[in-house]
């Protein structure tokens, strides 16, 4: 080979090896430049020791913290009690819930043992007051129907602890910042949603429903610990520096200690979370199935339910109405289960005629009562409509007669009108009479055309305006 060949052969390979690395290219750096200047978060962050002690006051429930606290568990249980959204989500804007469970991540990122005491003694004290407000007021509250708000609030999914974490990411980071004015925080108390969890653990024991006690609390446990989880990576990610101990065996047990609480709250949010992802995903595939496999030609699904029991088991209840389908297209549809990722799964279907008369007098009374209710409400349309042809005057009978009466009316106007006080109440109702005549009306003629009106409108309450020079 020539050295002229070498040379060449040289420079093909070092292009070739160019080409295999393109992270190594200037256009590839620039852009990491670019996307880690976006993202960096050293800009306008606080100082460590300024974040850690903004955090500190936030743990420590007593004086305002403690009156705020109180408030807010009332705002939320009424607003739960009245199913209005607005007012729970006042509630959580100023509830002070965060702090002690930013505390508790925070304790463990930098290994500060007193300060996760601290913090796990303030949340526990939260908890206890916040639930007993919540169970006072709905023992004295009249309302004890479980609204649409509340049931909300029993069943955790997948996105509440999503929800839980990347709204405990946001939180932090905008803990970390020097300006804290923002609308990142109040909108992180709205999103994790901690307050209405724990008033609807109140309403479960103040009804003796503790179904609703187990569900909500379990839901506020979920989003306790997830905050924490996101608290504890922001601090490792922003590197805050790790409390150090002098004696070596107190650094020890101290760290034993804290694994020990971090694996006791751990472990069972972890198995609560893979249930939840379990149910969550069943019934995902449930609605995929039975909207893609449960099609028949002279038959529709009308309603359906599915249930993945504690036990692992699970099934799928189906409703059909039209031609009955055959027992070999239910099996078939059974056979693509599987396919689904429902294997194991029971499908039980229910064809029109299974029911019996139970079903169908159910659905008879069902008609009747809307029946009922729509001739209930025809005959208040007729009501009003009544009331409105009573209500109106003959305006142009009424202008005619007034112009026999007084020689010279060019126009008349009569009307039937309702005043209103200042705050839009309805105060009284009146006739109005607007008179135009092309001479002044004498005061006889005045009180004539007055009791004439109050006699032909049934009423003594007259507004009459005269025009045209009078």
């Amino acid at each position: 080979m020539t050295a002229t060949e070498e040379k060449n052969t040289t420079g093909n390979s070092g292009g070739s090896g160019a080409e295999a690395n393109p992270t190594s290219s200037p256009s590839w750096r620039g852009f990491r430049r670019f996307v880690r200047g976006r993202f960096d978060l050293s800009e306008d962050k606080a100082s460590e020791s300024e974040v850690i002690e903004n955090i500190r006051k936030g743990i420590e429930f007593k004086g305002t913290n403690l009156w705020v606290l109180v408030f807010a568990t009332f705002i939320a249980s009424l607003g739960l009690n009245v199913n209005s959204t607005a007012v729970i989500i006042g509630a959580m804007l100023i509830s002070p819930l965060m702090g002690p469970i930013m505390g508790i991540g925070l304790s463990v990122g930098i290994n500060d043992f007193e300060l996760m005491k601290r913090s796990l003694r303030n949340f526990g004290f939260m908890v206890l007051v916040s639930i007993a407000t919540s169970t006072f007021y709905f023992v004295i509250s009249p309302l004890s129907n479980a609204q649409s708000e509340l049931l909300a609030r029993t069943v955790p999914t997948t996105y509440d602890v999503l929800i839980a974490l990347f709204g405990g990411l946001a939180g932090i980071v905008a803990q970390s910042r020097k300006d804290r004015t923002s609308t990142v925080i109040p909108g992180v108390a709205i999103a994790t949603a901690l307050m209405p969890p724990l008033c609807t653990a109140g309403f479960g024991l103040a009804t003796l429903q503790f179904k609703y006690f187990i569900g909500a609390f379990y839901l506020f446990f979920i989003n306790t610990v997830f905050i924490a989880i996101a608290t504890y990576m922001v601090v490792r990610f922003l590197k805050y520096e790790k409390h150090s101990f002098l004696d070596s065996k107190k650094e020890r047990k101290v760290r034993r200690s804290m694994v020990l609480i971090v694996l006791v709250t751990l472990i069972p949010s972890v198995v609560i979370g893979y249930r939840i992802v379990k149910r969550s995903v069943f019934e995902a595939n449930a609605d995929r199935y039975v909207a893609t496999v449960m099609k028949f030609p002279q038959a529709q699904v009308v309603d359906y339910s599915r249930m993945l029991r504690a036990d692992g088991s699970s099934y799928i209840d189906v409703v059909l109405v039209g031609e009955p389908v055959s027992e070999d297209a239910i099996d078939n549809a059974r056979l693509q289960m599987s396919g689904y990722g429902l294997l194991g799964t029971e499908l039980i279907v229910h064809q029109a005629g299974e029911r019996g008369t139970d079903d169908l007098s159910m659905l008879s009374s069902g008609y009747r009562d809307l029946l009922s209710e729509k001739n209930r409400r025809i005959d208040e349309l007729l009501q009003r409509v009544s009331t409105l042809k009573n209500d109106s005057l003959p305006a142009r009978e009424m202008s005619r007669e007034i112009a026999a009466l007084l020689p010279g009316t060019t126009r008349a106007f009569v009307s039937r009108e309702m005043t209103y006080t200042a705050e839009g109440a309805v105060a009284d109702t009146i006739v109005v009479c607007l008179l135009q005549n092309d001479r002044k009306l004498t005061a006889d003629e005045r009180g004539r055309i007055e009791k004439w009106l109050q006699t032909r409108t049934g009423t003594q309450k007259i507004k009459l305006y005269l025009e045209n020079g009078l």
